[in-house]
């Protein structure tokens, strides 16, 4: 456990001035190139004991930084718009692009702690957010993203300090925020389920970093050279790493028929029972999305296949059955400039539906391993 941990780590402001100017060149030469190469993205994520000096090291890498390259969000209490779809949909709309850096603040670290401290779940599900976060980092960066997670710490003795000096001063009081009480009675909890979390998801690719918090000089100069010491090497690299697969190869059919080779390409309607199974079925479609228990479901279906086999044919046949207001259509093509400079899927996600919501996709993520794959756009891997 580490909620009694009071190292005293402290750098004099002598020692911090004479380091900065350097520091700071280097971190804006690194940022530079990391625009130029436009090769990936860089995610910040800021966790820890309220008061331990994240909002004051985001102003300053803002301040040692260019700032225009720099995208900070914040997530606090959902919207209705992110209730009403999957929890990673809010934080999949504000990645950064590539070459771009982005900090969150309240992410989905934060939220998991909270979530537990607070009593709104078990371990359980905490162990199922952990699950969670750990494969949307790992597929973050397999993408090429650069992860850095920030740990900001500060004992119990330290935080109340820190309380009473604030309290105390009428120019300052206001920095207290309802977050700081809450967590100064919560602290042994916080810091119980924190470490959980810290330990379960602690990995090679995006590994924690937990700084001490108290003195600002050593706060700010730790944070500073890991991200530059991280950048450096990032860049240096000559390209992405290849991602292994894991699966098998495929084992050949004994009978060698495929899946595809073993559709009855016979099969016929007759027109006139063609036009009355069809009559029937959107209505029944129609019913069903129009039903009230939908307002708690969203609806997404995939059209994917050979040109001309009549995908753009059944997509207007559920359309012809439906309110124009419950439905859109997502058409899937070569990705723009502002898709390419995203993590793949980035595309696919801005476009998932609210509850109650269809969506139809024209093509979707598996041209991954369709056209892209054949067409020679993507690697095996």
């Amino acid at each position: 456990m580490f909620e009694s941990a009071e190292i005293g780590h402290a750098v004099d402001k002598a020692t911090f001035d004479a380091v900065v100017p350097e520091l700071r060149e280097a971190l804006l030469e690194a940022q530079y190139e990391l625009k130029g190469q436009g090769r990936f993205p860089v995610i910040i994520l800021l966790c820890g004991i309220e008061g331990a000096g994240k909002g004051e090291t985001v102003k300053l890498l803002n301040e040692w930084m260019d700032p225009r390259l720099i995208q900070v969000s914040t997530f606090d209490q959902q919207t209705d718009e992110e209730l009403a779809r999957p929890p990673a949909w809010r934080y999949w709309r504000q990645l950064p692009p590539k070459g771009h850096m982005g900090v969150f603040f309240g992410n989905w670290y934060s939220q998991m702690l909270q979530g537990r401290v607070q009593g709104h779940f078990k371990n359980a599900v905490l162990d199922q957010a952990i699950d969670a976060a750990s494969a949307l980092e790992r597929m973050l960066c397999d993408e090429g993203a650069l992860i850095f997670k920030f740990w900001f710490h500060l004992s119990k003795k330290q935080m109340k300090a820190r309380l009473k000096s604030l309290q105390d001063d009428p120019l300052h009081s206001w920095r207290i925020s309802p977050l700081d009480w809450q967590q100064s009675k919560t602290y042994d909890k916080y810091v119980r389920v924190g470490e959980r979390v810290l330990r379960r998801t602690s990995r090679e690719f995006a590994p924690w970093y937990v700084v001490e918090g108290v003195d600002e000089n050593y706060r700010s100069l730790t944070v500073g050279q890991i991200l530059l010491d991280g950048l450096q090497a990032a860049l240096k690299a000559s390209g992405q790493s290849q991602v292994q697969p894991h699966a098998p190869p495929p084992t050949p059919s004994l009978d060698h028929l495929s899946l595809l080779d073993s559709l009855d390409m016979s099969q016929a309607l007759d027109k006139d029972e063609y036009n009355e199974q069809l009559i029937t079925e959107q209505a029944r479609l129609s019913g069903l999305l129009r039903d009230k228990r939908m307002r708690k479901h969203a609806l997404l279906a995939v059209f994917e296949g050979n040109d001309a086999a009549g995908k753009g044919g059944a997509i207007r046949r559920v359309t012809a059955a439906l309110d124009p207001r419950l439905y859109r259509i997502v058409q899937v093509a070569a990705p723009t400039d502002e898709e390419s400079a995203q993590p793949y899927l980035w595309r696919f996600w801005r476009h998932i539906p609210a509850r109650g919501k269809f969506t139809m996709f024209d093509r979707s993520w598996y041209g991954r391993v369709l056209v892209e794959r054949v067409e020679g756009f993507c690697s095996p891997a």
